[in-house]
């Protein structure tokens, strides 16, 4: 049976607009926390079993210092926003300390054998990872309407962090867009003419402000999935996005079908974008606004990747060949 107080947590962060991501993250870490702490309520304890509860997941799980803070975030929207006792700003604990990755960059060639080998149901989301530095979640979500023709751009919203942003978009990739647009049209039609069809979800309650947004194609997933679902904790039938994990096997699976042998992930498509705006000449603040990183340094990461090879630091060995 769930438990009624993570159930008021989840009503309170959807209240306030969490992610769904977010709101099952954060409940992750709660309820491992609760659990860790032998089952007693959180308003029994404080900043001490906080401190052994980070100190635990540092020294004997080893998690990655981004899942460390995670949980720690987690528990200060806790304390903070659901107790009304927030932790203190001083907590003494182990810091992971795990040496943070450099990003995998693919070379133009490796893309364009990489593009060539991803199946065709899925060519077209990874190029568009590729050519707009899209996250995987942000391009199965985008919708109909987020496809800006006239000026070549891709609306993202509600992306990480709550931001909005507008991306480039390759005018080579249009002709396959319309195509797709087509395709994601017919589906629309077809789940019209079913009584029990809800219409596509909506964000933030839009469909209580405008009830026929869920009708409206234009509000419609630019790559839906292939069948109707019901909505979790409803009984409301609709068409989902495309599932992120099939996208990232057929990733893997076109992987195995080159000569790459490279550690690819989708989230490599965007690095190599990055990488290959800032070799082109683009502007690092350019760079940042298309990928949407808040802080510039985030950004200069991929910097380093370029000065650090053969764009930047000349070997001392090339003097002697």
């Amino acid at each position: 049976m769930p438990s009624p107080f993570l159930q008021m947590i989840a009503e309170k962060m959807h209240t306030q607009r969490y992610a769904k991501r977010t709101i099952n993250t954060y409940l992750y870490w709660i309820k491992g926390y609760i659990n860790f702490c032998h089952k007693l309520h959180p308003n029994q304890c404080g900043d001490s079993e906080v401190e052994q509860f980070l100190n635990y997941l540092a020294n004997q799980a080893m998690v990655a210092p981004k899942t460390q803070a995670l949980a720690l975030n987690a528990l200060v929207y806790m304390y903070k926003q659901v107790i009304g006792c927030p932790l203190s700003i001083n907590l003494s604990f182990n810091k992971s300390k795990t040496s943070p990755n450099l990003p995998v960059v693919l070379t133009k060639k490796e893309i364009i054998e990489l593009l060539n080998a991803v199946d065709s149901n899925h060519a077209l989301i990874c190029r568009l990872m590729y050519g707009s530095g899209l996250r995987v979640m942000e391009a199965v979500r985008l919708r109909v309407h987020d496809i800006d023709f006239d000026y070549h751009t891709i609306q993202i919203w509600r992306s990480k962090g709550g931001k909005n942003r507008r991306v480039t978009l390759a005018p080579e990739l249009v002709g396959e867009l319309k195509t797709q647009i087509k395709l994601a049209r017919a589906l629309f039609e077809r789940d019209k003419m079913s009584p029990n069809y809800s219409g596509v979800w909506l964000p933030n309650r839009l469909d209580k402000k405008y009830p026929n947004a869920p009708f409206e194609f234009g509000w419609h997933y630019l790559f839906p999935s292939q069948r109707l679902s019901i909505e979790a904790n409803s009984t409301k039938v609709r068409r989902h996005h495309i599932d992120e994990t099939c996208l990232r096997k057929a990733l893997k699976k076109a992987v195995a079908k080159t000569h790459i042998e490279k550690r690819v992930t989708c989230h490599t498509l965007r690095h190599s974008f990055a990488t290959h705006l800032l070799q082109r000449g683009a502007d690092i603040r350019t760079v940042q606004e298309q990928l949407g990183h808040t802080d510039l340094r985030t950004t200069q990461i991929y910097t380093h990747v370029i000065e650090c090879g053969a764009n930047g630091v000349r070997s001392p060995l090339s003097d002697i060949y």
